[in-house]
């Protein structure tokens, strides 16, 4: 999408508290922000026979075997979730309509299911890439305690506009908290991925792309590998940068040295 389209896109946004409903990112801004990706073996495996099937639109069609559209992601922050969502915008060459839950969630949710059917209807409208992060908001179990009925609403909103879902948009969705959903709303997905704290093999990948290859083969990406184990994909980063920081203040090359003092710094919750 261009940037003109981009501006239109935006301006067809449904508004809430006077505010857009959504932030569109363009392609070409879902491209650079997945420069640094890494996906576990299983979740690259999904995307690519996801994009897969959706390249093969016609042949699915011809037998009549509906095609994927509704990917729900679970697992703890800063592992990949909304970066995956970028990546599935970026390969589709679609823009990604990021979903303002503080526009969407409203005192009176019943004012929360209209909006939730109208950033639907916009999807429907507009070939895009919706992703809703923090997804329990809107999709908790109906046998929740605080608001029943008028929590149930919601979620029989959501699950209407779930089942009309069609076109050329796909619908993503995050959560950490996939227990708190409800069983009808996981149901409604074809496509499901989990993500978890990264192996050593998955960090030192993701070190060795933040520092480049030139100190990735002094040693040092398997050193800080070592020492942030634990870390999500989140807390690498920062670390890192921080790293990196204190090494330009310095004037000097980054080392060991200049990690651990970051991680210091930083302190994780781990």
């Amino acid at each position: 999408m261009n940037s003109k389209s981009k501006t239109n896109a935006a301006a067809r946004l449904p508004r809430a508290k006077g505010t857009d409903m959504a932030t569109v990112y363009a392609p070409k801004e879902c491209a650079r922000k997945v420069k640094r990706i890494v996906l576990s073996e299983m979740n690259r495996t999904i995307v690519q026979e996801f994009i897969t099937i959706l390249g093969m639109k016609e042949k699915f069609e011809a037998q009549d075997v509906p095609l994927p559209n509704k990917v729900v992601m679970f697992g703890p922050p800063g592992t990949g979730k909304t970066l995956t969502a970028f990546y599935i915008a970026h390969l589709l060459e679609l823009p990604l309509v990021l979903v303002r839950l503080d526009a969407i969630i409203h005192s009176h949710l019943g004012e929360t299911g209209s909006n939730v059917r109208k950033i639907f209807d916009f999807a429907q409208a507009t070939p895009c890439v919706l992703f809703l992060d923090e997804f329990d908001a809107l999709g908790r179990m109906r046998d929740s305690s605080d608001e029943v009925k008028e929590m149930a609403r919601v979620v029989n909103t959501l699950l209407q506009c779930l089942d009309e879902f069609g076109g050329d948009s796909i619908f993503v969705a995050a959560t950490n908290l996939e227990e708190e959903l409800d069983p009808a709303i996981w149901r409604r997905f074809d496509t499901k991925m989990t993500y978890a704290l990264p192996t050593r093999a998955e960090r030192l990948q993701y070190i060795g792309l933040l520092i480049g290859p030139e100190l990735t083969d002094t040693g040092l990406a398997a050193k800080v590998a070592d020492l942030l184990d634990g870390c999500s994909f989140a807390d690498l980063e920062q670390i890192v940068l921080k790293g990196k920081r204190k090494a330009i203040i310095e004037d000097r090359e980054l080392d060991i040295t200049a990690i651990e003092q970051a991680l210091s710094e930083y302190n994780p919750r781990t």
